[in-house]
């Protein structure tokens, strides 16, 4: 992320109306925002300018969200927020399982997305304590460098993915409930724990042997997951 200059800002979006709404509420609060209005564009300007955070509207005509989304994901590890319908589950479970990292639902407050933009942007500067190095099962993590490396490869997470890793190598036996992996990590304290298990299924693709059979991020059951080296 710019470190001497205000954060940049994509809102991908077509609905003109509601854009706008967020992209000036967004510039009050200290943002930098440009504005595309189809999935097409935006990816072009994301790939091109490389802004620090994506605001992604989901429903789209041609290239909706999740096109954008998954062909971001091939090339960048470029924070997104994703903008959802009210009460579409399936929709949500389906972008963050993309690689997005955080949504809000519509109708939504300007002042809620400002929030979980600027919590998404403090996450993706990593943790404090620069030096610091954690490791386990294999993995080496370098959170000065905001680095994972698994028997020596560097490893492309997404931002909630590396905060989850962060989370378990620093606990290692400790078994977290999804309520306080869900407060820990997104920040929240009310909100839907399946956002957990999907992000703990994608960060189990990327660092384990078998995903299906975990020697290391392993379930706890009826309480949820542990780190075991």
């Amino acid at each position: 992320m710019n470190s001497d200059a205000d954060p940049r800002v994509l809102v991908v979006d077509d609905d003109p109306a509601l854009a706008d709404v967020v992209a000036r509420y967004l510039r009050r609060e200290g943002f930098e925002v440009e504005y595309a209005a189809d999935g097409a564009t935006g990816l072009r300007i994301a790939l091109d300018t490389l802004p620090d955070l994506v605001v992604l509207d989901l429903m789209m005509p041609g290239m909706d969200g999740f096109e954008v989304c998954r062909r971001l994901r091939r090339a960048t590890d470029i924070p997104v927020v994703m903008l959802t319908a009210l009460g579409e589950e399936d929709d949500r479970i389906s972008g963050l399982d993309l690689g997005a990292d955080d949504y809000v639902t519509k109708p939504f407050s300007p002042r809620e997305l400002a929030a979980r933009v600027r919590a998404v942007l403090r996450r993706a500067k990593g943790p404090a304590g620069p030096g610091e190095h954690l490791a386990g099962g294999g993995l080496a993590i370098d959170t000065f460098a905001h680095e994972v490396r698994r028997s020596g490869e560097l490893l492309t997470l997404t931002t909630k993915e590396y905060d989850l890793l962060v989370c378990f190598l620093a606990n290692p036996g400790r078994a977290f409930r999804r309520e306080e992996l869900l407060e820990t990590v997104w920040g929240w304290r009310i909100g839907d724990t399946s956002t957990v298990t999907v992000h703990v299924r994608r960060l189990r693709e990327k660092i384990e042997d078998d995903p299906s059979q975990p020697r290391h991020l392993t379930t706890v059951r009826g309480v949820g997951y542990k780190w075991e080296s």
